[in-house]
């Protein structure tokens, strides 16, 4: 049987002979009464206080979870920014030295072309030189021949060799082409 402070109140006993003295237990009811209603709104304020605390812990709950969520989360994007990262620094060093690697393998190619324009210009000068060199001795035996029959023609006799070392000494190859050169 459940009480209430109204049930304890109006409780009513059976008579006997030797019964309770009424006033007696009247008032003993209602101090009994207002005990049961005392602890009844007591217990409706613990109660009402258990549920706003239950509210919280849930409220509080529902915050932590929210933030075991978020900081997961977090770390999971920190994790993929980080190997991002490091997969673009890797890539940025692999293009880095394939682009070294080009300009390097350029230079070689631009530095024997070179060379090979030096050595070709090398054999073109030598070639030109001994053109030159046989053009100025084609004229200078041309000059001497010319110088012989001038001589002749005017009945000089004159001594060819000591001649020929004069012009010889006044027309050197040699000469002509380091002046050109």
């Amino acid at each position: 049987m459940k009480f209430t402070p109204f049930s304890i109140k109006n409780q009513e006993f059976g008579r006997s002979v030797r019964g309770f003295d009424k006033e007696e237990v009247k008032t003993y009811l209602e101090k009994l009464s207002d005990e049961v209603e005392r602890i009844q709104n007591e217990n409706s304020k613990l109660n009402s206080e258990i549920e706003k605390m239950n509210s919280r812990i849930e409220q509080y709950q529902r915050i932590e979870k929210n933030l075991q969520t978020t900081l997961l989360s977090a770390q999971e994007s920190s994790t993929k920014a980080v190997e991002s990262a490091r997969k673009q620094t890797a890539l940025l060093i692999k293009e880095s030295e394939l682009k070294a690697s080009q300009i390097i393998e350029e230079a070689k190619e631009k530095a024997n072309e070179i060379r090979d324009a030096v050595l070709k210009l090398r054999e073109e000068k030598k070639l030109l030189v001994a053109k030159l060199k046989a053009m100025v001795e084609t004229q200078s035996s041309l000059i001497e021949i010319s110088f012989k029959e001038r001589m002749i023609d005017e009945n000089h006799e004159i001594d060819f060799t000591s001649a020929k070392k004069d012009l010889d000494s006044k027309i050197n190859a040699d000469e002509i082409l380091e002046k050109l050169l």
